[in-house]
């Protein structure tokens, strides 16, 4: 089950899609989380949401604190504040980014500060993941279909934010990261149905800004149903496809790629290495003549570089290599953002 035990943060969780959100995973349709945490600067909304799940009318304090034990926890916060951003992902096993500034003429006269939410928060949850290393399994950006060739300023930050949530894919290859789009929600914060409505009931007029324009309309839960296919069945679906095809292109070049591995330790024994993985079957160990060890910043690159390698490191932790990535080690080849020397791509000759 898609969230079964599973610790999720929404951000921008008293919005309308981050309600709907939080009741459907609360719901249990897709297992049952171990934790929802909803981050807001709504303490208001936050406040109503607490009672309609607590089932009471009035509450007290002590509610409050007693939130905390309960699988629906709320906590005060900013995507733009990167300290509010770091204690709330740190525990995340999923992260919905529903924070946003989305109503088009409130971007058109402050867009300094719709590039702060939407634009500032998702790099914010992006660097705390990467420069804290934090276990986090999947991001989700909510996203809207006017960030496809945007003209306004609300579109241009949304498009931004896909941009950078799609690039940290790269940087991050621990955790995975996608955007879902969605147009025009019906009856919504910011919606025009509540506007119509307030207007038949005063007897009209029904304000349109153009007639002839289409209009097209989703309810809140086939919105949220965006959110949860992208989690349950496009990045599963990817995964396995990329694999398989980076897998077909590499055995023609004579390359034996064993998918679903995970090297726990290296050894350096004379002119050969020893490299000990896991995968379904249990542990292996292989032995090579040469070993070449992407290394990257993530605490479980840090037993690669363990003292029986006989790799050196500088005084700033950096591995030293030569103009062929080669390490002082014997046999051993490094590359990857901890390696001080060429990199790869541009300088390396070997």
């Amino acid at each position: 089950m898609l969230f079964e035990g599973k610790r999720i943060l929404i951000t921008g969780g008293t919005g309308s899609l981050g309600q709907v959100l939080t009741r459907r995973i609360l719901g249990g349709e897709r297992g049952a989380p171990r934790k929802v945490v909803v981050l807001s600067r709504d303490e208001a909304k936050q406040h109503a949401m607490r009672l309609s799940y607590l089932h009471q009318e009035a509450t007290t304090d002590e509610v409050i604190y007693q939130n905390f034990m309960r699988a629906l926890e709320f906590r005060i916060g900013d995507v733009r504040d990167y300290g509010d951003v770091c204690s709330a992902v740190r525990d995340a096993d999923i992260v919905v980014n529903a924070a946003a500034l989305k109503q088009v003429p409130t971007c058109e006269y402050f867009p300094e500060q719709a590039v702060l939410t939407n634009c500032i928060g998702p790099m914010n949850i992006v660097r705390a993941i990467r420069e804290h290393a934090y276990p986090v399994e999947t991001v989700v950006g909510v996203s809207t279909d006017k960030a496809c060739k945007p003209v306004s300023v609300m579109g241009m930050t949304k498009a931004v934010q896909e941009r950078v949530f799609v690039s940290a894919n790269i940087l991050s290859p621990g955790t995975r990261f996608v955007c879902v789009r969605y147009g025009n929600v019906l009856a919504s914060r910011g919606s025009v149905i509540p506007l119509f409505h307030e207007q038949i009931r005063r007897g009209g007029p029904v304000t349109v800004t153009r007639p002839e324009m289409s209009r097209f309309l989703l309810s809140l839960d086939l919105a949220v149903d965006t959110v949860l296919e992208a989690l349950e069945q496009f990045l599963p679906m990817a995964d396995q496809a990329i694999a398989k095809e980076a897998q077909r292109h590499f055995k023609k070049q004579g390359l034996d790629i064993k998918l679903g591995a995970k090297v726990l330790r290296a050894e350096v024994k004379g002119g050969a290495a020893d490299v000990v993985y896991s995968d379904a079957q249990g542990e292996h160990t292989l032995q090579v003549d040469k070993l070449v060890v992407a290394v990257g910043r993530r605490p479980f690159t840090e037993g690669l570089l363990a003292e029986g390698t006989g790799v050196q490191l500088d005084r700033r932790g950096f591995i030293e290599v030569d103009e062929h990535c080669r390490t002082n080690a014997p046999n051993v080849w490094a590359v990857g953002d901890a390696v001080r020397g060429p990199m790869l791509a541009h300088k390396g000759k070997e």
